[in-house]
């Protein structure tokens, strides 16, 4: 029934889009202010997905150098340091997020002053983002050629000179397909600001699609989310492709 009534909609769509009812589809579906409501929704959307992604990864890097560089045979092991710190991240991992949300408004509180709205859901976002940018991140360095660490090493080369001028530059192309992932994933919790009174393309196909019952709009919303979702995967991607130095040879 699902699928069927889905067809529906969309031959309908189809048929207004290419028949003589265009100009009266397109008027009540971007009239009436909503040309501007889709703007802003596009606009919250982004803001909300690069912060929430910039900031995962403020805290990720780090935590992600240190799951690496703790680990067995590592750059500086520690097992104690790295078990602990693995747990937690797996334990933040495994909440999902809707309960993550709830437990985690005192943190948005503290942060922001405020519960609800965008920047509250910032919060939030962040805060799931991290363990898995965090293990992204452990990922990517593990990737790197053992021959170059060593050969940095051989020169003489600290731990902290190691991270900043060998593994991070070496896996910064896994780094950019990760962050592509990354982004893509965050993007996908931002209907749940509808939760906490906030924005963006998600919050406006549920408002719409859901309580007003306005399936038209849920679906072009949804499309727009898409095409976001294409613009910063396919950039991401582009950049991975630039920084690799094995695709240049």
């Amino acid at each position: 029934m699902g699928g069927q009534a889905s067809l529906s909609i969309f031959t309908q769509l189809f048929s207004l889009l290419t028949g003589s009812g265009t100009a009266g589809f397109f008027a009540r579906v971007f009239g009436g202010g909503m040309a501007h409501d889709y703007a802003v929704a596009i606009w919250e959307t982004v803001y909300i997905t690069v912060s929430g992604t910039a900031i995962a990864y403020l805290f990720g890097i780090p935590v992600g150098v240190i799951l690496y560089g703790t680990s067995k045979g590592s750059l500086f092991p520690n097992r104690p340091v790295n078990s602990v710190l693995g747990f937690v991240v797996n334990i933040f991992r495994s909440v999902p997020f809707i309960i993550l949300l709830v437990l985690t408004q005192p943190v948005a509180k503290a942060v922001v002053g405020t519960k609800l709205g965008n920047a509250a859901f910032i919060v939030y976002l962040s805060i799931a983002a991290i363990p898995f940018v965090s293990r992204m991140v452990e990922s990517s360095l593990r990737e790197v050629d053992a021959g170059v660490i060593e050969a940095a090493q051989s020169m003489g080369t600290g731990n902290f000179g190691l991270i900043a001028k060998v593994l991070i530059p070496e896996a910064k192309p896994s780094l950019l397909t990760g962050a592509a992932i990354a982004f893509t994933t965050i993007l996908g919790y931002t209907p749940m600001t509808y939760l906490v009174a906030g924005g963006g393309l998600g919050n406006l196909a549920i408002r719409y699609g859901i309580y007003r019952f306005d399936a038209t709009i849920m679906y072009i919303s949804s499309f727009l989310l898409i095409i976001v979702v294409q613009i910063f995967q396919e950039s991401f991607n582009l950049a991975a492709v630039k920084t690799d130095r094995r695709r240049r040879k």
